[in-house]
């Protein structure tokens, strides 16, 4: 009589395990960016939304994100799943569905889908403001700006950006305490090449463990500090004009690596720093106090709340100094 009156409840638990599991919780909140230049608000189809949401959102979603998903060898297996030639099958639907130009490319045929992912421009489509003044974007992103670090809160109310956590380094942090903050997010869709934002020298290079997490906006609404606790690389820059420049190159779920690909420590700006492999990531760049003047419409944006698009190549800022 026990045992069946167990077996019972345990069944009646899993039912409302697996009811519970299917369950939407939180509304869903459309991503909205600005394309520069206008005052016209573009929602953005997010790849993967209604997973993302499982994930951040529902009770089960967030025990499976913290128990599996966030670890690395999850996102280290789906990054060699889209080596494989049998994901080049899901090219097709996906520039389909999310209507990506394919003439800015240079290559039309790819052997996977990671080989399409990091697919590299036509050289000569992005134009690289060369002005020795001009700080440029490093990707194509939508990007959030913080002229000082200092008076702003990080992306959303009630969580302030902690550069000493970020870094992982308290001398080097000091720089920046009161420094200025560009947050370059490239989704899915995008290009998934970053480069320089200025020419100058690499004085250093360091990786910091983490874990794999989103960092999609539907994610960073939930747990903004996310963007803290994820695997990341940085390097050092310096520039006669714009001091030490910090470029932070940010993993999140699915991305199965950052890959380094310039060779030599004096760079330039536009010169290709590395990619991402499968998944949409982040890159962060960190300027010293009074080292740039911020475009304002990117700041008046980022008060707003809002992202504003940009792409790689174009200003963002000029020098101060």
């Amino acid at each position: 009589m026990r045992k069946t009156l167990l077996k019972k409840i345990l069944i009646l638990l899993l039912v409302c395990i697996l009811i519970l599991g299917f369950i939407p919780f939180g509304k869903k909140q459309a991503i909205k960016y600005y394309k520069r230049g206008t005052e016209v608000l573009v929602e953005e189809k997010v790849a993967g939304e209604a997973w993302l949401y499982w994930l951040y959102y529902n009770p089960i979603g967030k025990l499976s994100m913290e128990a599996i998903v966030k670890r690395k060898f999850l996102s280290e297996w789906y990054g060699q799943a889209m080596d494989r030639p049998s994901s080049k099958n899901k090219i097709v639907e996906f520039v389909r569905d999310y209507q990506i130009d394919m003439t800015d490319f240079k290559k039309q045929e790819y052997q996977c889908f990671n080989d399409f992912f990091y697919r590299q421009l036509k050289p000569g489509v992005r134009s690289i403001d060369k002005d020795s003044l001009v700080f440029v974007s490093p990707a194509d992103a939508k990007v959030l700006v913080y002229p000082n670090i200092r008076n702003k809160d990080f992306i959303v109310k009630g969580y302030r950006f902690n550069v000493q956590e970020f870094i992982q380094d308290d001398e080097l942090a000091e720089k920046y305490l009161n420094g200025s903050l560009m947050i370059f997010r490239l989704c899915p869709t995008d290009y998934h090449r970053y480069h320089f934002p200025v020419d100058g020298q690499v004085l250093e290079e360091s990786k910091i463990s983490g874990d794999y997490y989103s960092v999609s906006p539907i994610a960073l609404r939930k747990k903004v500090e996310l963007i803290c606790m994820n695997k990341r690389e940085y390097t050092l820059i310096q520039n006669s004009i714009f001091g030490s420049v910090l470029m932070m190159e940010v993993g999140a779920t699915m991305v199965g690596s950052m890959v380094r690909t310039y060779e030599n420590d004096r760079v330039e700006r536009g010169e290709e720093k590395g990619y991402f492999k499968f998944g949409g990531s982040t890159v962060v760049l960190l300027l010293e106090e009074g080292a740039i003047e911020i475009d304002a419409d990117l700041i008046l944006n980022s008060n707003r709340g809002i992202e504003t698009e940009v792409k790689m190549g174009e200003r963002v800022g000029i020098g101060k100094r």
